[in-house]
């Protein structure tokens, strides 16, 4: 049985950052771990609270908590190689013929 990722964005709001940062994840999910992944999106406007407990400092920031190791992200995403270094996925290779 495959590993589900669990997934956590952070964001304050709905910034161009923040939208882009969960369209870019969205879409690597897609083609990296379909169907093996979980994303929740935490708006730290609503709740300023949660920010502590994965000791957020800037957003939006992706956490990826399972499996361990916890890693974290910080930016809107957009440098795909960066992200699944970051969440130690190995990219798919497309086979060519």
């Amino acid at each position: 049985m495959k590993e589900i990722y669990e997934l956590r964005l952070y964001v304050a709001g709905k910034t161009t950052k923040s939208v882009n940062a969960l369209n870019n994840l969205k879409k690597y999910c897609e083609e990296h771990l379909k169907d093996q992944y979980v994303i929740e999106v935490i708006d730290l406007l609503e709740n300023p609270q949660l920010a502590e407990g994965d000791q957020i400092f800037a957003v939006p920031t992706l956490v990826k908590k399972v499996p361990e190791p916890v890693r974290k992200i910080i930016g809107d995403l957009s440098n795909e190689e960066k992200v699944l270094v970051g969440l130690n996925i190995r990219p798919k290779i497309t086979q060519l013929g």
